[in-house]
């Protein structure tokens, strides 16, 4: 239901006030929030003004389908430039042959890349969704869980082991051996931990399955060299445009061999989708040009150790780190350790209040439901944008520790959120 605002737009006059000002009150509302609070969804970032730009451009105007030289609709000389420009960056960025820049998300990537390798009721590997994996990555109500048949390998469990929690790349070995799937996925939405994707191609070409890698979330890490590459090991990478590569909503897909290069342009269209939306792919070219620039590595560079010592501070406050810490963007905290009541979704809700905005998620081997969970995930790309340092993430971990251990009192909250929007006034909004 809608509620009333008191907010009004602070942006310079804009069509939408004059034509429609309840959409642009909401707007100036959603503009407001963004700016006074930090954001700390690992899979949401802050884009420049320039990639919204090209999102808001006429650009939309336009119907595309099909691909540069081979449209089906006349007009679409300009955005066959657009789109080659898009797809040489993208393979520039991320040292591979070829690329389709179309996808509308990275779970229709996945599903085109589904589409184009396997046919129905063949088997494919993955990470369990509850241990870090992804819902296109075989949730059983997901057309990844419906279509096809997912067989799950496991993170490895033991408190004395070094390796808890992280992949067990032999059970991996052991499972693909066993059941023989078509296509080995690797790449996850809640793993703290580096991916060894040369490990992952060993066990793919063991069992005679090829390997796709869904690097959503550390696309940005990746092209930057905070992490290693898929590429050459992968015979398949999909992506996300958003989360740490900061470009708009989108999806990607890469390859260097040319067949599975085909097959994927047909699966994408006329497989899964109708016209491109050229608006966004403008957008993620000018994101992926953005991500080209030295700054872009120095920047996925703040990233890892704001998460660093983000996770660091709150560590040292009695939350345990899943698999024991981050080397990358994000970090999942497994609260019961500091309150056995205390809930993720709980948590999430008492910090959106005090302003700080993070997503209940649930820990390996969570008792709680997906709705409850017994944890939260945290991740830097956003605030790192903002300009936050090192030297933020103990005061960050200190308001997120006062909010939990107050278990969302009112008065500790609305304190914590004034002293949120002053350090965000320190931290203006990109531009």
């Amino acid at each position: 239901m809608a509620t009333e605002l008191d907010t009004e737009p602070t942006s310079e006059i804009n069509p939408i006030a004059a034509q429609d000002p309840s959409v642009w009150r909401y707007i100036g509302a959603e503009q407001e929030r963004q700016a006074s609070t930090l954001e700390l969804i690992a899979s949401e970032n802050h884009t420049s003004a320039a990639v919204m730009a090209a999102m808001g451009s006429c650009l939309t105007n336009k119907y595309c389908e099909g691909y540069p030289g081979k449209r089906y609709y006349q007009g679409c000389g300009f955005y066959d430039q657009i789109e080659d420009i898009a797809r040489d960056r993208a393979t520039e960025l991320f040292k591979c042959e070829f690329a389709n820049v179309q996808p509308h998300s990275g779970a229709s990537a996945n599903a085109a890349v589904f589409m184009a390798l396997l046919e129905a009721g063949d088997t494919f590997a993955s990470l369990v969704l509850a241990d870090g994996g992804h819902l296109s990555h075989g949730m059983k109500l997901n057309f990844s869980g419906t279509y096809f048949k997912p067989v799950h390998y496991p993170l490895i469990y033991g408190l004395d082991h070094e390796k808890h929690e992280q992949i067990d790349y032999d059970a991996v070995r052991a499972l693909c051996l066993e059941h023989k799937p078509k296509l080995v996925v690797c790449g996850y939405s809640a793993y703290p931990r580096t991916i060894d994707f040369a490990k992952f191609r060993e066990i793919a070409d063991e069992c005679g399955a090829l390997l796709m890698a869904d690097v959503a979330h550390i696309a940005g890490l990746i092209v930057a060299g905070e992490h290693p590459s898929p590429f050459p090991h992968a015979h398949v990478v999909t992506t996300t445009t958003h989360k740490t590569l900061r470009g708009p909503r989108g999806g990607l897909i890469l390859t260097n061999d040319e067949e599975i290069f085909k097959k994927i342009n047909r699966a994408v269209f006329p497989g899964m989708q109708g016209g491109p939306l050229m608006h966004v792919v403008a957008a993620k070219a000018v994101a992926f040009g953005e991500a080209l620039q030295p700054s872009f590595k120095q920047y996925a560079k703040q990233v890892i150790a704001n998460a660093h010592a983000l996770a660091t501070a709150l560590s040292g406050k009695g939350y345990r780190l899943v698999s024991g810490g981050t080397d990358n963007h994000l970090m999942l905290l497994d609260l019961t350790a500091r309150d056995a009541e205390l809930t993720g979704v709980d948590a999430a809700t008492w910090l959106e209040k005090a302003g700080i905005v993070t997503n209940h998620n649930g820990i390996p081997k969570d008792p709680r439901p997906p709705r409850v969970t017994s944890g939260l995930r945290i991740g830097t790309p956003a605030v790192t944008t903002r300009g936050l340092t090192e030297a933020d993430m103990p005061q960050v971990a200190e308001w997120i520790d006062r909010v939990l251990v107050s278990r969302g009192d009112t008065d500790v909250a609305d304190t914590v959120r004034g002293e949120v929007a002053d350090l965000c006034k320190r931290y203006p909004m990109p531009h």
